[in-house]
């Protein structure tokens, strides 16, 4: 038999153990890992002696669904719908899914053109609560934009809120994005973003390790978060309750050695609650693309430092701020009160402010010195005290 040959009929008993096991099942790949797919697959189709570590009632029913699999008939339905089947060993195969061991994906299907090994290279996962408020929304999706506008790709798991926006926001900046479905990727779920889904898979890739026409269930939902977490270099929550499935993705990342990264929100919001204490657990902080890519990308992309704006009177000479700051804001005052004020002598205090007055900032009044509404202004608007 050729190589060709070995790989053909590979791929067709990985389509096989994609209809049998559930995504996720260790003792699966255990099996695999130990005994080879030929072997599984015949002992499946058998039926007869049980493979080691199930037992005789999960046996019975795993046997039961293999005399139901068709995988060449999958397959083809898959070709027929634009979708193929990436199988370990392939070229397009993310080595990143490996780090998940025993709970690797026995295959992916894939709707869409690019290679999904090169985009997972590049690629963030961006998640969050389904009932999101427009907070969430607005933060996921300019968030992916940002992420999208610099080359990223954004994963996500196609669902309502904030899923669905960050797949919106990357799309509408032109860039890359990948859903990770908990069923056949030729049956969109949910149903409403049917046509998200479908544009999705025309610029960028829908994934799903089910086979063509297979249901999700709430267990696979959790199961398909691993996959998110393994493909991506980091994971960023959205708004998340204590219970959401999002922190689970997080928690795989951080199991995997990935990024783990959240997004703030008022501590009055149930939906941030799971947010601030993943952070309080050891995630990092982030409020824009910038500070996530200063994690997950290369050497040397550094987010800018947080500055507040710089006022007009934040470029004067510390011995010229010291004059200004001692001047009354209510009334006019003598050169030699300004200069006690700002600890200096009344002839170093009378330069400064004749250099003030240049700028707008005192004028004379009498035998003294009064602030202009300039400055007045300029102090109101500066930073409030602590």
């Amino acid at each position: 038999m050729t190589a060709g040959a070995d790989a053909g009929e590979e791929r067709l008993g990985r389509a096989f153990l994609a209809r049998v096991i559930e995504p996720g099942d260790e003792a699966g790949g255990w099996w695999l890992r130990e005994f080879g797919v030929a072997e599984v697959v015949r002992r499946l189709r058998d039926g007869g002696r049980p493979l080691p570590g199930v037992s005789g009632r999960r046996w019975a029913g795993l046997v039961a669904r293999a005399g139901r699999a068709e995988p060449e008939r999958d397959l083809r339905e898959a070709r027929d719908a634009g979708v193929r089947f990436v199988c370990p060993g392939d070229t397009e195969w993310p080595g990143r899914l490996d780090d998940l061991g025993d709970a690797r994906p026995t295959g992916l299907w894939v709707r869409g053109t690019p290679s999904l090994r090169i985009w997972a290279l590049g690629s963030v996962a961006v998640v969050g609560a389904r009932a999101c408020t427009e907070y969430g929304t607005h933060v996921a999706a300019t968030l992916a934009a940002e992420l999208a506008e610099r080359g990223w790709v954004v994963v996500s798991g196609g669902a309502y809120g904030v899923d669905g926006a960050a797949h919106r926001g990357a799309l509408a900046a032109g860039g890359a994005t990948v859903a990770v479905l908990a069923c056949g990727v030729d049956r969109p779920y949910p149903r409403g973003h049917t046509a998200l889904i479908d544009r999705i898979a025309e610029q960028g890739l829908v994934v799903g390790e089910l086979p063509p026409g297979d249901h999700p269930t709430p267990s696979r939902f959790i199961l398909r978060n691993r996959v998110i977490a393994a493909l991506t270099r980091g994971t960023v929550v959205v708004e998340a309750a204590c219970r959401s499935g999002s922190l689970v993705t997080a928690r795989a990342a951080e199991r995997l050695g990935r990024y783990t990264m959240g997004v703030p929100g008022p501590v009055t919001s149930s939906l941030s609650a799971g947010v601030h204490e993943l952070l309080r657990g050891g995630a990092t902080l982030v409020t824009d693309a910038a500070d996530v890519i200063e994690l997950v990308g290369d050497m040397g992309e550094l987010a800018p430092p947080r500055r507040g704006p710089v006022l007009p009177r934040d470029l004067l000479e510390p011995a010229a701020r010291a004059v200004l700051a001692a001047l009354p804001g209510d009334r006019p005052a003598g050169a030699a009160e300004i200069a006690r004020g700002a600890r200096t002598t009344p002839d170093e205090a009378i330069a400064r402010l004749y250099e003030l007055r240049a700028l707008g900032y005192v004028e004379r009044h009498d035998d003294g010195w009064k602030l202009t509404r300039q400055a007045l202004i300029s102090a109101r608007s500066g930073p409030t005290p602590c």
